[in-house]
């Protein structure tokens, strides 16, 4: 008499994608999808041939527990141990903010504030570096500039050491702890700052995903969101810096970050927009756009 073998389960994604709606995601399908294709190793688009497949139990176990988590309202992101920005894959833990979208536009921004390539090395200075992900990306796209990364967090200054090495910028990219601005002297072509810029009384009505599992002090710029950002413009000056490039919450923050801005001797001031067209970022350098002095 032939006994019969018990088939692996398949797996369950569609009971995924319920739990995830029952929690209040409205990416179920495609987030239940990267978790198939985490809990794989593979590509998105790969890991959905596995669906017609017989797999382990223990692999349907390790997904259905990417799932439990995800319906924590953990972020995906960090399950998934990375984020993609401007095609420079970063690590994540707990310890730093999963990258924005937005931010992709920041570096843009900020890019367009340097010199064109030429005889020197342009100094940039990423304040409040996080991941990493905004000194990576600077250092990938523009190879002729030296960048320091600063964090005041030890624990997120490590995690952008980690994620230079993995984009091979190390050689370029310096990171450093410290509060803003003070580990460096000298002069500086560009801040870029994507500072915490929330208001301390917002941060609960948010999103599980930022209340619950990002890191606060990433998140909490005091009573009106510009604690920060204030003392860096207060430091970020001409002509010790010549180009400046910020983060904000949008709307009338934005107009206060212009003021402080122009107040801090910069002389040109811009106010740029997000995907959505919120008023996002503040650029500002010392000389006026396009003259091409230096």
């Amino acid at each position: 008499m032939t006994r019969a073998v018990a088939a692996a389960p398949r797996f369950p994604l569609d009971a995924a994608v319920a739990r995830l709606l029952a929690a209040g995601i409205d990416t179920a399908r495609a987030d239940a999808e990267w978790l198939l294709a985490g809990t794989l190793g593979l590509r998105r688009a790969d890991a959905l041939t596995a669906l017609g497949r017989l797999l382990p139990p223990a692999v349907v176990r390790r997904f259905e527990a990417a799932v439990d988590r995800r319906a924590r309202r953990e972020p995906l992101q960090r399950i998934l141990g990375w984020e993609d920005f401007r095609g420079v894959r970063v690590g994540l833990t707990a310890d730093v903010l999963v990258p924005r979208p937005e931010t992709e536009l920041l570096v843009e921004y900020a890019l367009a504030l340097l010199p064109p390539r030429g005889h020197r090395r342009p100094t940039v200075v990423d304040v409040g570096t996080g991941s990493g992900c905004i000194a990576c990306a600077v250092a990938v796209e523009r190879p002729d500039v030296a960048v320091i990364a600063i964090d005041v967090s030890t624990d997120a200054a490590r995690i952008a050491r980690q994620n230079a090495a993995a984009a091979t910028v190390s050689d370029r990219v310096r990171v450093l702890s410290g509060d803003l601005l003070a580990p460096v002297g000298g002069s500086i072509d560009l801040v870029i700052a994507n500072l915490p810029y929330l208001p301390s009384a917002l941060i609960p009505t948010l999103a599980p995903e930022v209340t619950d599992h990002e890191p606060r002090r990433a998140l909490d710029g005091g009573p009106d969101g510009l604690s920060l950002i204030r003392r860096l413009l207060a430091d970020a000056r001409p002509p010790q810096v010549r180009a400046i490039a910020l983060e904000t919450a949008g709307g009338e923050q934005s107009t206060v970050v212009a003021d402080l801005a122009r107040a801090a001797g910069f002389a040109e001031v811009a106010v740029r927009r997000d995907f959505v067209g919120i008023e996002r970022f503040v650029t500002a350098r010392v000389e006026l756009f396009g003259t091409g002095r230096t």
